[in-house]
């Protein structure tokens, strides 16, 4: 294996003539080499599909906060302080065999945190936000949940303040307590460190895509019978790639054992096939390694999701920002979903740098990272080091230089408008 050479770093200091941005000083951290993991002989990747117990909890937690913020911005025309990043799914208990399922025991969803209870003194009906989140979620992914008889909610989002504060973020005393959407008034909530890369390699493609066509895509006309909490786990040795899958299946439309075996092998064709024809690549498929009738261990459910045995999902242990697991890669471990869209750089800046450096790889074509790291009280335009690591830049850097610099100054000064577009659009951080 070849020794990986790394040029020695150039810092280039730059401050930006924006005021909001004044004093700001910016790290590049440039080398002319790829990736490193770009020329590693080993790959692995991982994608906790949208069923995933802990998927679950990052899509309520986030639709949580998302009802809330727009709540209050009906209500006040601001968002109230918040955060639902603790968000615990606790699996039901169900009675499953071959063509029968029940949910027997339901599904309790945990929601623990600080957010604002009232705005003076209108109440914010917190605890109906919260069970309507997890009730939209649940019931869009997993197949005949009825949340009016297998959901239950817990709140835990308490609105405690320093000592000797009777107002302030979690207890607002008037709309004027809350925090202004204008840019200009916001500071980072937080001292946080976000990572962002691109391109995705051809293994991080694969199993992204993959996953997406067997929920969303032709796959999933073709298997009915088949649930939402797929895990992919991609390899890459040297020329080889290799996709495990776990895959589940709807028990009440599998009759019996032979049936079961029979869509495995069908899934695992359907699943090569696809690979093919969007990669032109050939890869080695594996679904539902446990197939033997005498271990029952067969991956049989009731709605779809391993939660349905009392599986346990928690928000932050799952997919990145990017949707995916890349232990060869950067990754950072804020857990996004439900956090405060409006000051929250861990939120904020997670998401940018994402873009930063999907932005940089689209206008020059090189492989780059992205990191950003903030300082508590800090404007949130201000970031307190911008760090880029660019293929081969002593070669691009005449040619991109002034670019790279204007997106990344561009992408800060309009980190505000992340705030509506993560509430009104919503941005998948999974």
């Amino acid at each position: 294996m070849k020794r990986i050479r790394f040029d020695p770093l150039i810092f280039l200091p730059h401050t930006h003539n924006n005021k909001l941005l004044k004093g700001n000083k910016y790290m590049y951290a440039l080398t002319i080499e790829t990736r490193p993991e770009q020329k590693l002989p080993f790959e692995i990747v991982e994608r906790k599909g949208i069923g995933h117990p802990d998927t679950l909890c990052d899509a309520i937690a986030e639709q949580a906060s998302r009802d809330y913020a727009a709540y209050c911005l009906e209500q006040f025309g601001k968002i109230a302080h918040h955060w639902f990043d603790k968000v615990m799914l606790l699996g039901g208990q169900s009675d499953i065999d071959f063509g029968k399922g029940i949910l027997m025991h339901p599904y309790t969803v945990l929601f623990a945190g600080k957010g604002a209870h009232r705005v003076g003194k209108q109440e914010i009906p917190l605890e109906d936000i919260l069970h309507t989140a997890a009730a939209k979620v649940l019931s869009s992914v997993l197949r005949g949940f009825d949340p009016s008889k297998h959901l239950r909610t817990e709140v835990r989002i308490v609105d405690y303040v320093d000592p000797g504060r009777t107002s302030g973020r979690y207890r607002p005393a008037s709309e004027d307590d809350l925090i202004s959407l204008d840019a200009e008034g916001r500071v980072s909530n937080d001292c946080n460190v976000c990572v962002g890369y691109a391109p995705l390699s051809l293994l991080e493609n694969i199993v992204l895509k993959t996953e997406w066509e067997m929920t969303r895509g032709a796959f999933k006309k073709l298997f009915p019978d088949t649930g939402y909490d797929i895990k992919i786990v991609g390899t890459h040795r040297l020329d080889t790639i290799h996709l495990q899958v776990n895959l589940p299946f709807i028990a009440e439309l599998i009759p019996n054992y032979s049936t079961y075996v029979k869509r495995v092998e069908a899934a695992e064709v359907a699943i090569k096939n696809f690979v093919k024809e969007r990669f032109q690549i050939s890869v080695n498929v594996e679904v539902n390694t446990t197939k033997s009738p005498t271990e029952r261990r067969l991956y049989l459910t009731v709605t779809g999701s391993v939660a349905d045995t009392g599986d346990v999902g928690v928000v932050g242990r799952g997919n990145r920002a990017n949707g995916l697991i890349t232990p060869c890669c950067p990754m950072s471990i804020e857990a996004s979903c439900g956090k405060n869209p409006v000051d929250h750089t861990g939120k904020l800046y997670g998401i940018l740098a994402i873009q930063l450096a999907q932005d940089i790889h689209a206008a020059t074509g090189l492989s780059n990272t992205v990191i950003l790291s903030t300082r508590k009280g800090k404007p949130i335009q201000d970031a307190d080091q911008v760090c880029i690591l660019i293929q081969d830049w002593a070669r691009h850097q005449k040619q991109y230089e002034a670019a790279v610099k204007s997106m990344i100054q561009r992408g800060l000064q309009n980190i505000g408008d992340l705030t509506e577009k993560i509430i009104i659009k919503g941005v998948t951080q999974w």
